[in-house]
């Protein structure tokens, strides 16, 4: 896929590199946190060892939007599937976060435009997301890009002191 090397906004859109780990585990974090609160994996190491299996990887789309002369302020994470069932290939979006900057809907939206740029170029005609119900600006993302909801998971905690 080819990106460009500077945008007038002041970052690009590229693929991650190794060099990038710290702030991908970071983000991968940060996610981790919103989607499972106080059960999140917390350690940056663990994230970073999982991300940096997937770099460079056949199947994998690793990205990052990082300013010109600074940081990464955003990543984005695809992986190639296949469905057990079907045979068909799909792409699973696993991650998209952005930091907190005063681009961050346009970083998302360029993140996740180059994403499915790439499954278009590369024949993948459906992707799967999940996301947190609490997450609304990543909800709100998806909805915007033509994603529809297709399943709700749903969840009961129970102790062995619960009566039923």
């Amino acid at each position: 896929m080819a990106l460009p090397d500077s945008d007038p906004d002041g970052f690009r859109v590229r693929p991650a590199h190794a060099s990038d780990l710290p702030w991908l585990a970071e983000f991968e974090v940060t996610i981790a946190r919103a989607s499972f609160g106080v059960e999140a994996v917390t350690d940056p190491a663990v994230h970073s060892r999982r991300v940096s299996a997937a770099l460079g990887r056949p199947g994998e789309l690793t990205l990052v939007a990082a300013e010109s002369a600074g940081p990464t302020v955003g990543w984005a994470w695809l992986s190639r599937r296949t469905n057990a069932m079907t045979g068909a290939e799909y792409g699973n979006f696993r991650s998209l976060a952005v930091a907190d900057h005063p681009q961050r809907t346009a970083i998302g939206e360029r993140l996740l435009a180059a994403v499915l740029d790439h499954c278009r170029s590369n024949e993948i005609s459906e992707v799967v997301g999940r996301v947190h119900a609490t997450n609304l600006p990543m909800r709100t993302l998806y909805r915007a890009f033509g994603f529809e909801p297709v399943h709700l998971t749903v969840r009961r905690r129970l102790s062995w002191a619960d009566p039923a």
